[in-house]
Parts: structure tokens; sequence; C-alpha cells
């Protein structure tokens, strides 16, 4: 009975565990190759974007083009500058809104995507924008935010997407 009770148990006893990985080398090689190539690009496309986004800030004169390729778009420029009694001329909506959508949410400049994300922002309908953050904050004795948003919510729908035919049109055309 004791040979019965040793066979049994020998059936019953698991079969030790398998050492071979649940892919062959080759495969494994194949997905680092991808996976390396795949970091590759996207770094190159980072260094792009970043090169760009460099090259439109250091300009500061975008907002220029804007209003003149858009002239009755509200220029929200009333604010008075800290420290000083002028008005800062200067510091449009239009220019607000570049800083905005490059330095603060760091979106790219060429892309009616990311000028409709923004404007979605302005709208309430996508990020939150907060006070302290807002260019123009630190600047001016009052902050801006609340009012360039009123003038973005007054803007017609054709009136918004001619902004961000422009604005793209014009990254579009200095990445060039």
């Amino acid at each position: 009975m004791s040979n019965k009770l040793q066979s049994l148990a020998k059936l019953l006893k698991p079969e030790k565990a398998q050492t071979q990985p649940p892919f062959k080398r080759g495969s494994i090689l194949v997905l680092t190759a991808a996976a390396i190539f795949n970091f590759c690009v996207v770094s190159s496309e980072l260094v792009n974007h970043q090169a760009a986004l460099a090259q439109f800030t250091s300009s500061g004169n975008v907002w220029r083009q804007v209003y003149q390729k858009l002239p009755d778009f509200p220029k929200e420029n009333k604010y008075v500058a800290k420290g000083k009694r002028k008005v800062a001329q200067n510091n449009t909506l239009a220019r607000r809104m570049i800083q905005y959508h490059l330095n603060q949410k760091g979106r790219a400049p060429n892309y009616r995507l990311d000028w409709k994300l923004t404007l979605a922002d302005y709208l309430g309908a996508n990020e939150i924008m907060y006070d302290n953050q807002y260019p123009g904050h630190d600047t001016l004795r009052k902050n801006p935010l609340e009012g360039d948003r009123a003038a973005i919510a007054s803007l017609s729908r054709s009136e918004r997407n001619a902004l961000v035919q422009v604005l793209v049109d014009i990254f579009t055309s200095r990445s060039q």
C-alpha cells in the first residue's frame, strides 16, 4: 500500500516551476528596440517644440501681428501698470493670451486644437485659470483675467475661429 501512496503523492506533487521566461530573447530585443526608437522620436519632437517656444516667446511682437490682421479684436489694454500712473498700452489681451498659451500652459503655437483649448480655458469649459498665475497679475494694478475672459466670451464663434486661424498662420509662417 505504501507504493500506491508514493505513486499518488508523485501525481499530486506540483512540477518544478518553469525557468524559461514568457518571452523569447528575440522578442524582448525587438520590444526594447521599439521603446528606444519611440523615446528618440518623442525626444526630438520635444526638443523641436521647446526650440520653437523659445523662438516665439523671445519675439514679443506676435501680438502686434494679431491686431494688424484682426483690427477689431478687443485690446483690453486699459489697465494701469503697478508703480506707475500710466496705462500699460502694450499689455493687451492678445499679448496676455499668447503668454498664457505658451508660458503657462506650454501648448504648441502652431496647432489649431491647442489654441481652441486655450479659448476653452477662457470660456471656463476646459482647465481652470488661476488669478495668481495669469499674465499681468504681477505687473498691473488690477488683474486682467476677469476682463479678458469677458472679452473672449463676447466674441462670436466665427470671430474666435478667425482668431485661432490668425494665430496659427502667424506661428506657422514664423517657424518656416
